[in-house]
């Protein structure tokens, strides 16, 4: 009896000996040793610790009934109100017919890469799921290099190194500011240096400030402001309005790039269709703002920058190597200064490292490896956000000063699994 064709694997090339993406892998590495009784600090997947606003969860009640699919590029009020968020808060002019509403950033993101044929380019560190997605569809990779003294981030000489090193190459470069994994954001000066580079080698270029809204200080910086013809921006509503699970994402084009947005749209028309219906209306009362959703952002950010704050400073004391904190809700400890130690405790590498720390104290975090840096660099991303958001956000709104007794009481956890790194290294 002859085998069937389908016994035996025909997976495309491009995705054989792929893994599950970290950032998934780990939350669910976390709830099975939970549910085995261990007791475990999840600071692995990063996702917002705070509760939907209100308001937005009310328009979504209110938009349940409706069911009809919208037009491939999405609801033309949300698509009119984002270009006006955008304009307001954010100082990027776009209009509505220059924005493309997808499920969630990340499905923009692939199908940016599947519709524009160039290399990839990624600042080293960067988020975990930029070059994978590019592997599946065949593109090269280029890491770009940074390092901790700069506090990570992509300077414009290294991008114009690589750019005149190969010239005339279609390239797509990722920024992401605040940045996952380093919580670090660039300010105007330096996007303005690097998006001369970026426009003098035709550099396409996604801005991914999907935290910019989590700026610890409000601040907006964009290279859109200084690169608006070449430049994409994306951002949705998973972090800073708690919406992860939502799944709506938004990019904004310039009208330079239209021909790349209708590409997009068509490959949208023909896979995802459209996204949820009530989530696009509900969408539209999230970017419309208002009191309610400003008191909301700022008491997210306060919370989320004295909570940062203090368990980097936790994390200092012991000798690692952070960069400046700006924004989002993670860490990037290096912990080279530990090394002859933790080699004595089989902790050799990023992955190992991360191995050994959720085995001895159950802290669970993300090796440095997953974004791109050396294997044997002693990095990894911490998110400080295993606390219940919902009772922190009552607090703050109730009154209490959001200090240190403040973290003790309402983000006990996060500041317990910092204080047990610390134990750990001492």
């Amino acid at each position: 009896m002859q085998p069937s064709p389908l016994s035996s694997p025909h997976l495309n090339p491009n995705v054989f000996g792929l893994q599950p993406s970290a950032t998934l892998a780990i939350n669910e590495r976390s709830d099975q040793l939970i549910a085995e009784g261990r007791r475990v600090f999840k600071l692995g997947l990063g996702q917002s610790p705070f509760p939907v606003p209100e308001v937005v969860v009310d328009a979504l009640r209110q938009a349940a009934p409706e069911k009809d699919y919208l037009p491939v590029r999405g609801l033309r009020p949300l698509r009119d109100t984002f270009a006006e968020f955008l304009q307001r808060r954010h100082g990027i002019e776009r209009a509505r017919r220059q924005v493309l509403v997808g499920p969630g950033s990340k499905e923009l993101i692939f199908i940016t890469q599947l519709a524009y044929a160039g290399e990839l380019l990624v600042p080293s560190p960067s988020w975990v799921s930029y070059a994978p997605q590019a592997r599946i569809i065949g593109r090269r990779v280029t890491w770009l290099p940074t390092d901790l003294a700069h506090d990570w981030k992509l300077l414009p000489e290294t991008l114009d190194a690589h750019c005149r090193a190969n010239p005339g190459l279609p390239r797509l470069l990722i920024l992401n500011y605040p940045n996952n994994p380093t919580g670090v954001a660039c300010g105007e000066d330096e996007l303005a240096a690097l998006a001369d580079v970026a426009r003098r080698h035709e550099v396409l270029v996604v801005s991914d400030e999907i935290y910019a809204d989590l700026d610890h200080e409000g601040h907006t910086a964009s290279i859109a402001h200084h690169y608006p013809e070449g430049t994409v921006v994306s951002t949705g509503l998973s972090k800073w309005c708690g919406a992860g699970g939502w799944r709506l994402g938004l990019f904004s084009f310039p009208a330079e790039l239209e021909w790349l947005c209708a590409a997009m749209a068509v490959i949208a028309s023909e896979t995802f269709t459209s996204v949820s219906t009530p989530v696009q209306y509900a969408g539209i009362r999230a970017f419309e703002g208002g009191a309610e959703l400003d008191d909301y952002l700022a008491r997210c950010r306060s919370i989320l920058r004295v909570l940062g704050r203090h368990c980097d400073g936790l994390l200092r004391e012991t000798g690692c190597g952070l960069p400046r904190l700006d924004g989002a809700f993670y860490l990037f400890p290096d912990f080279a200064a530990h090394r002859e130690r933790l080699a004595a405790r089989g902790a050799i590498d990023s992955p190992t490292l991360a191995e050994r720390l959720l085995e001895e104290t159950g802290v669970a975090s993300l090796p440095g490896h997953a974004f791109g840096r050396l294997r044997d660099e002693l990095t990894l991303r911490l998110s400080y956000v295993n606390f219940d958001g919902g009772a922190a956000l009552a607090a703050a709104a109730a009154g209490e000063t959001v200090d240190t007794a403040f973290l003790r009481r309402h983000c006990a956890d996060t500041v317990a699994a910092c204080e047990r790194i610390a134990d750990w290294l001492s």
